[in-house]
C-alpha cells in the first residue's frame, strides 16, 4: 500500500478522500453515519451490506453493528437498556427500574464502531493488516455499566446507602437548579449561607460526594425545603459568596436556539509537516499496539478515553500525583483496590509525578517526548500555567497527539464548572431523558463523563490517522458538551421542527410483574399495556406478550446476575484483582 502521508499531500481532515457505504439498523448508524462525514468521508455508492470505509489509498475497512444476539431478545434501544442494567442504575434515583428517553446505547455504540473503523485505518497506515469489526448495543450496555457492576462484584459492601433521592433543587420562585462543588468547605458554606441545619449539612454532603459512583443521592429532606425558602438570587448570591456552583436547568429548545453546529471535537496541526513516528507493525495485541499514551486523567472522562486505547492496543502509562491516585482507595473494594477505580484503570502502567514540581515537570516532558498521545483533562488553563500545553509538548515531540478532554470546548458564555451532571442542566439533557409529565431532572448516570470518554477516545484515534496521514502532530479537543450535543441531536432537530422534543408519558418506564420488570421493545410498548402483568412472574408474562407478537425482556436488577446472563454476546470475566471485567466493545477479525 502507498504511503497515506505521501500519497495525499491535501489531506486536511482524518477521512479526505475517503468514501464510506453504510448499512445497518437506522438508530445505530445515525452517528456512524454522521461523525464519518464530519471527519471527511465521502457518500460511497450503497451498495454495501453493512459498514464500509476505504479509499484515498486504504485497503476498506468493514464493520457490522447490531443490538445484540439474534433471538436474545434484545431488539431495540429499549430492550437493550433492559437487558444490559441501565435501566436498573438510571432508576435508582426513582425507586425502581426506568428507562433512558434518549437512544443513549445506540449513540454510544454508534461511537464504538467509528473508533474501531479508524483504528483499523491507522493499524493499516502503520503496516497492519486490513481489519473487519462488529459493536452491538448489549456490549455498550455493558460497558455503560462497568463502575456499577464493579462495585455490585466487590469483595465489601457499598460504602453509601444505595436510595432513592437526589438534584436537582428548587427555589423559591420554581427554578430548578444543580448544585456543584469538589470541595467540603464550599459545600458547607453554601448551605450555611441558607440558613440550613449543621447535621443536614453534614448528611447531604456524602450523599453527594458518591453521586457520581452510586447513581443516586439521597439528601436529608431539609435540603430541599431550605432551597424553596429563597429565590433563585439569593440562592446564586450564596453560591458566589461560597465558591459553590448552581446552574439552572435549561430546555431543548433553549439549547436548540444557541447551538452552534459544531463539530464534537476539534483537531488542530501542531507544528510542520514530515515528522511523524516511524511505521511499526502492529501486532496480535491490537491495531494500537506499539504506540505509547501518557495519560494524566481525573475521575471518569480521561481515564476512560485512555482504558480504551489500551483495549486497542496502545500501552498506557498513567501519570498520578504524589502517594498515587486518591481514588484507588474509593470503596468498594477488590483485593485492596477500588473495583470502580479498576473498571477505568486496569492494565496500565503508573508514574507519579508532582506537575507542581520544576523538576517533575520536566520529566513528565521526557515521558512525552517518546509517547505517541498526551491525554489529560485538567481544569480549563492548568496546562498553559504549568507549560505543558499544546505547544510546549510539541517542542519536544513535533509528532505528539495531544488530547484534552474538557467540559465545554469555549463554546459557552460564562459556563459553570464543566462537570457531568452541570453539562446535563446547561444542556437540556434532563429534559430529554425524562418523559412528558416528568420533572426535567438530568439522570444520576455518569451519561456525559461516559459518552465524553468515548468520544475523547474517538478524537485520538482521528488525530493518529491524522498524523499518519499528513507528517504532523495533532491537537485534538473534545467535551462534555459536544457528548451532549450528539446525545441530543434528534431531540434538537425535532425542537427546529417545532415538534414536541420529549418523549410521551410513560415513555420506557418498565413493566411490575410479581417478581419483577419486564421491558416491552418501543414498538411494542403501547400495546402491551393492554396486560396487567402485575400478578404474573416475569417468565409467564413475556410469554404472555409474545403470545400476542409482542417483542419484551426481562429487567436486570441486580448487576451481578449479569456475569450469568444468556442474553448477552460477551462473557463477563474476572481480572487479576477479582473485579467484574466487561467484554471489549468490538470484536476484531
Amino acid at each position: 500500500m502507498a504511503s497515506p502521508a505521501t500519497t495525499h499531500a491535501e489531506v486536511r481532515r482524518p477521512l479526505d478522500a475517503l468514501r464510506c457505504d453504510i448499512a445497518g439498523p437506522p438508530a445505530l448508524t445515525r452517528v456512524v453515519a454522521d461523525h464519518l462525514r464530519r471527519l471527511g468521508a465521502r457518500p460511497g455508492d450503497g451498495d454495501s451490506e453493512g459498514i464500509a470505509l476505504g479509499g484515498g489509498g486504504f485497503s476498506s475497512v468493514a464493520a457490522r453493528t447490531s443490538w445484540g444476539v439474534p433471538g436474545s431478545g434484545i431488539e431495540d434501544e429499549a430492550t437493550a437498556q433492559a437487558a444490559t442494567g441501565v435501566m436498573a442504575v438510571h432508576g435508582r434515583r426513582h425507586g425502581a427500574p426506568r428507562g433512558l428517553g434518549v437512544d443513549y446505547l445506540a449513540t454510544a455504540t454508534g461511537v464504538f464502531t467509528v473508533q474501531g473503523l479508524l483504528a483499523g485505518l491507522v493499524g493499516q497506515a502503520r503496516g497492519g493488516p486490513t481489519s473487519r469489526l462488529t459493536t452491538s448495543a448489549d456490549r455498550t450496555g455493558l460497558l455503560t455499566v462497568s463502575q456499577y457492576l464493579a462495585a455490585a462484584g466487590a469483595d465489601e459492601p457499598e460504602a453509601v446507602e444505595i436510595a432513592p433521592g437526589g438534584p436537582p433543587f428548587t427555589s423559591a420562585d420554581a427554578v430548578l437548579f444543580e448544585v456543584e462543588t469538589l470541595d467540603p468547605g464550599a459545600w458547607a458554606a453554601f448551605w450555611r449561607a441558607l440558613g440550613t441545619p449543621a447535621d443536614a449539612i453534614r448528611a447531604g454532603w456524602r450523599s453527594f460526594q458518591f453521586r457520581y459512583a452510586t447513581a443516586c443521592a439521597p439528601f436529608p429532606v431539609v435540603l430541599h425545603e431550605v432551597t424553596r425558602l429563597h429565590p433563585w438570587e439569593r440562592i446564586r448570591q450564596a453560591a458566589g459568596l461560597s465558591g459553590a456552583e448552581v446552574c439552572r436547568l435549561r430546555t431543548l429548545g433553549e439549547r436548540a436556539a444557541e447551538d452552534d453546529g459544531a463539530d464534537p471535537w476539534r483537531l488542530t496541526a501542531l507544528g510542520p509537516g514530515g515528522v511523524a513516528a516511524a511505521p511499526v507493525t502492529p501486532s496480535s495485541g491490537g491495531p494500537l499496539s506499539g504506540l505509547t499514551v501518557l495519560e494524566a486523567g481525573r475521575r471518569i472522562q480521561a481515564p476512560l478515553a485512555a482504558h480504551l486505547l489500551g483495549l486497542l492496543g496502545a500501552r498506557v502509562i498513567r501519570i498520578e500525583p504524589p502517594g498515587g491516585d486518591p481514588l484507588r482507595g474509593m470503596p468498594p473494594a477488590c483485593d485492596g483496590i477500588s473495583a470502580r477505580w479498576l473498571a477505568l484503570n486496569r492494565g496500565k502502567e503508573a508514574v507519579e509525578i508532582d506537575i507542581k514540581s520544576t523538576a517533575d515537570r520536566r520529566l513528565l516532558r521526557e515521558l512525552a517526548s517518546d509517547a505517541d498521545v498526551f491525554l489529560h483533562n485538567w481544569a480549563p488553563d492548568k496546562a498553559a500555567e504549568l507549560e505543558l500545553d499544546a505547544e510546549h509538548l510539541a517542542a519536544v515531540n513535533p509528532a505528539l497527539v495531544y488530547a484534552y478532554t474538557g467540559g465545554w470546548a469555549d463554546r459557552i458564555v460564562d459556563a459553570p464548572m464543566g462537570t457531568d451532571f452541570m453539562v446535563q442542566a446547561r444542556a437540556g439533557v434532563g429534559e430529554a431523558v425524562h418523559p412528558a409529565g416528568e420533572p426535567p431532572v438530568p439522570s444520576l448516570m455518569t451519561l456525559l463523563d461516559l459518552l465524553g470518554g468515548l468520544h475523547g477516545t474517538e478524537a485520538v484515534l482521528a488525530g493518529l490517522l491524522l498524523r499518519e496521514r499528513t507528517g504532523h502532530g495533532v491537537r485534538v479537543d473534545s467535551s462534555l458538551l459536544g457528548a451532549a450535543d450528539t446525545l441530543l441531536a434528534p431531540a434538537l432537530h425535532r425542537v427546529r421542527q417545532g415538534l414536541d422534543p420529549r418523549p410521551p408519558a410513560g415513555f420506557r418506564h418498565p413493566l411490575r410483574t410479581s417478581d419483577g420488570w419486564i421491558a416491552p421493545s418501543d414498538a411494542s410498548a403501547a400495546a402491551a399495556t393492554a396486560y396487567d402483568v402485575r400478578g404474573m412472574c416475569t417468565e409467564d408474562a413475556l410469554d404472555q406478550l409474545r403470545s400476542h407478537g409482542l417483542t419484551a425482556t426481562a429487567v436486570t436488577t441486580d448487576l451481578s446476575a449479569l456475569r450469568h446472563d444468556p442474553r448477552l454476546s460477551g462473557s463477563i470475566s474476572r481480572d487479576a484483582h477479582g473485579a467484574p471485567a466487561v467484554p471489549d466493545p468490538w470484536s476484531f477479525a
